[in-house]
């Protein structure tokens, strides 16, 4: 028999006062990333037919290196962000669930980091 009242049964089961800025972060990215899309479009089709010389200096402009730096930092926070949802909306084994939370961050960081260093790098001539 259950002595406990309507109130203590409902504590803690409520809203963990995380989704709002999950919601908030998401919604963000996807707006910034409406104008680093076209962007990035523009620079792709500016692109084409370069070769590593002409990329390398087109990378050197400072403006070119910070948008492409901006625009990578955004898609994989948006990705990551996305991801996470799909993860806790569709797994439900809590490890399994909390694992793969934690192998999305760090692989959205790692390959996001990984993708910044290696586009200062063609910038600075590495």
């Amino acid at each position: 028999m259950n002595m406990r009242t309507p109130l203590a049964r409902a504590r803690g089961l409520g809203s963990a006062k995380e989704g709002v800025h999950h919601w908030w972060a998401q919604r963000a990215t996807a707006v910034a990333l409406i104008p680093l899309s076209l962007w990035f479009v523009g620079a792709v089709v500016e692109l084409i037919g370069m070769d590593y010389l002409g990329l390398k200096a087109w990378m050197g402009v400072h403006g070119n290196l910070t948008m492409m730096i901006l625009f990578i930092s955004a898609l994989f926070w948006h990705a990551q962000l996305g991801v996470a949802v799909v993860i806790e909306d569709y797994v439900h084994n809590e490890t399994i669930k909390n694992i793969a939370l934690v192998a999305a961050r760090v692989i959205s960081l790692v390959m996001g980091a990984s993708t910044i260093i290696a586009i200062v790098r063609i910038s600075f001539g590495g």
